[in-house]
């Protein structure tokens, strides 16, 4: 059976939903497509800097999603050595930061905001897609359940292994040769965090956590999977050794930090591999073809050293629907062909947009992440007299980006 949708995103993640909520404010109807049979909420927590609440503010969930999350202040960056956190930025005072906002958001709370605000309808699940073919200016979008979906834009948001940048081209993002484990942590009575972004890396690890809201607590370790002793072959689907792994490399640092991984409930920890697609891959592939592009993982997956993975996906989301709202509302006539010009232009502008600040976040979230867990001495020794202090900057400098907002 063939049915025609003006247009289809693939994949209700972040990128998927907030383009589609985009296109909804516009006035423009989209059709989300979803392989799982719910939403997919995994992940636990993200931490979103200052250019996501931009795209947030854009999209009008912003508030919502702030009275759910506290505000950080500052960066407290632990020593290597001894665990012990020596250094304390604060991002409140002077005026040097002045505009930034950083939050720790629960992925739930995010997905169940932008869901919220979509007409009944849009997202449709089970619907995994199968292949992608041509019909003259259309698309068919074919799905498992042998159905298929005519329709003028095809948008691929599916991630990291997304069919759509393989049927642009894209090469298969490749593994760092590192790993995350993640968790988040409830304290009924309250954490007693300072609203600061705790960090530790050297020596082959980062670890960080950070208070999403009063009780709730983000914490992330990343590593070389080679650390792990190689008898323990299961460690990577037993939550058991993976936090007595995160526990074994934190022994050194406060009580707090240590509470904050020995209280996680074994259902709240997670693990994953990173994979991040090769810079130069960004720079020259095809970001849009025609009437399809991709956006978020499916275009720029990268590594999380500067939290920036869901930032830059939301900044995708607002991007691409103020150039296909340029190129759909603004109509010179009813010509079919006029029409499918004006969209190749509108996500051609899209790709324009969007390609070197991908690059860039990419290229520095893996040189950053190299550098903060790298044992080499020379970068060890360059680590302790001046990166650590750097670091917060990186993060700051890199989110201080304004998407813009949906006026076409």
């Amino acid at each position: 059976m063939e049915e025609q949708v003006e247009i289809v995103i693939v994949g209700a993640g972040l990128a998927g939903l907030t383009t589609s909520l985009s296109l909804h404010r516009l006035g423009l109807k989209s059709l989300v497509l979803e392989s799982s049979e719910s939403l997919r909420i995994t992940g636990f927590a993200l931490t979103l800097w200052t250019n996501a609440w931009r795209a947030l503010d854009a999209v009008g969930i912003g508030d919502t999603l702030r009275h759910k999350s506290t505000q950080i202040k500052g960066f407290q960056i632990a020593s290597p050595d001894n665990g012990l956190f020596t250094s304390v930025q604060a991002l409140d005072k002077d005026g040097k930061f002045e505009g930034y906002e950083s939050r720790c958001v629960k992925r739930k709370d995010l997905l169940e905001a932008i869901v919220t605000e979509l007409p009944p309808g849009t997202i449709r699940y089970s619907s995994k897609v199968t292949t992608i073919d041509e019909l003259g200016r259309f698309k068919l979008v074919h799905l498992a359940d042998g159905s298929i979906l005519k329709t003028k834009v095809l948008i691929g948001c599916d991630g990291v292994n997304s069919v759509v940048a393989k049927w642009l081209g894209f090469e298969t993002p490749v593994n760092v040769g590192r790993s995350a484990i993640r968790g988040l942590v409830e304290f009924p009575n309250g954490s007693g965090l300072d609203p600061m972004f705790h960090v530790k890396f050297g020596a082959g690890v980062r670890f960080g956590f950070l208070p999403v809201d009063d009780k709730s607590v983000y914490w992330f370790c990343t590593l070389t999977p080679s650390q792990i002793p190689s008898y323990e072959e299961d460690w990577q689907v037993n939550p058991t050794k993976m936090k007595q792994f995160v526990l074994s490399t934190i022994n050194k640092m406060s009580q707090k930090a240590q509470d904050v991984v020995e209280k996680t409930s074994l259902s709240s920890i997670s693990y994953s591999p990173l994979k991040f697609r090769l810079p130069w891959n960004v720079l020259f592939g095809n970001i849009v073809k025609d009437n399809v592009c991709v956006a978020g993982d499916a275009l720029h997956p990268m590594t999380p050293d500067i939290g920036q993975g869901g930032c830059s996906s939301l900044e995708d989301a607002v991007v691409l629907g103020r150039c296909l709202g340029e190129a759909l509302l603004k109509k010179a006539n009813d010509d079919e062909d006029d029409e499918f010009e004006r969209i190749k232009k509108g996500l051609e502008n899209y790709g324009k947009q969007r390609r070197w600040r991908s690059f860039r976040l990419v290229s520095v979230s893996y040189c950053v992440g190299h550098m903060q867990e790298s044992k080499g001495k020379l970068i060890s020794f360059l680590r302790k007299v001046w990166f650590s202090n750097y670091t917060s900057n990186a993060f700051l400098k890199m989110a201080d980006f304004d998407c813009g907002n949906l006026a076409c």
